[in-house]
């Protein structure tokens, strides 16, 4: 029973939705039958497939059935984190009670909890922008923005802590953005998962950059970039250490 990550899918399956990614280049060329592909090469029905956000461009929850139907009709089960492009995302009982309704069975949420698999636990949140970035105060004021994502973080990170399997079982912390990049870092997140003994961090968010480093180390934690475009659409696993 394998873990897999993968995120920032960009899928654009509704109808009247115009927002396929293949504008942005040859890479994302038929990108949404690639990662079928793929993903349907690599994963059986047992294994576990994390998508740390940016999963549909739907606007409301309604909208974006087809891609999590798209998603829900793949091996394996899903766990999804938000991202920023998520404007679907709403309440956990509200997105729990739209699956049931939909009898959807692969799909769950990571949002504010933990969810285990037989090799790891795993919790995380969408993060934010590091401070410098262009669109860092879009949401309001910045120092509030950190302050809520790291409360989200340590709700997560208690949960996994007060499992059994803590002690046995490697926690594994996703983010949508980067919690450090470029020698920068977002200290609040790292502090909690410095405390919770994390020692791997994926991340999406980044774009078009082909060439940078697959993973960096801050703080003894290694953070490893796992956007579906520089994947090349093929789910990456991840290996006990």
């Amino acid at each position: 029973m394998s873990t897999y990550v993968i995120s920032d899918l960009h899928l654009s399956m509704a109808d009247g939705c115009n927002k396929s990614m293949e504008v942005f280049g040859r890479r994302w060329a038929g990108y949404t039958e690639k990662l079928r592909r793929n993903w349907c090469a690599l994963v059986e029905p047992e294994d576990t497939v994390v998508i740390p956000g940016d999963i549909s461009w739907s606007i409301s929850l309604e909208g974006a059935e087809a891609d999590l139907r798209f998603l829900d009709a793949l091996p394996g089960r899903k766990i999804l984190g938000k991202g920023n492009h998520d404007y679907w995302w709403s309440t956990l009982s509200k997105m729990q009670g739209f699956l049931d309704e939909k009898q959807f069975k692969t799909i769950s949420f990571l949002h504010n909890n933990v969810c285990e698999t037989e090799d790891f636990l795993l919790t995380g949140t969408r993060g934010w922008m590091l401070e410098g970035e262009p669109d860092a105060h879009a949401e309001g004021d910045y120092e509030k923005m950190i302050a809520r994502e790291t409360i989200r973080l340590r709700l997560g990170l208690a949960a996994a802590a007060g499992l059994p399997s803590a002690g046995n079982k490697e926690l594994l912390a996703f983010f949508h953005y980067p919690p450090a990049f470029g020698g920068r870092e977002i200290p609040p997140f790292l502090d909690a998962l410095e405390e919770y003994g994390v020692k791997r961090v994926y991340y999406g968010h980044l774009h078009g950059n082909y060439t940078v480093r697959p993973y960096f180390t801050a703080r003894g934690i290694d953070f490893i970039l796992i956007s579906a475009d520089y994947l090349d659409f093929i789910p990456r696993i991840i290996v006990p250490n």
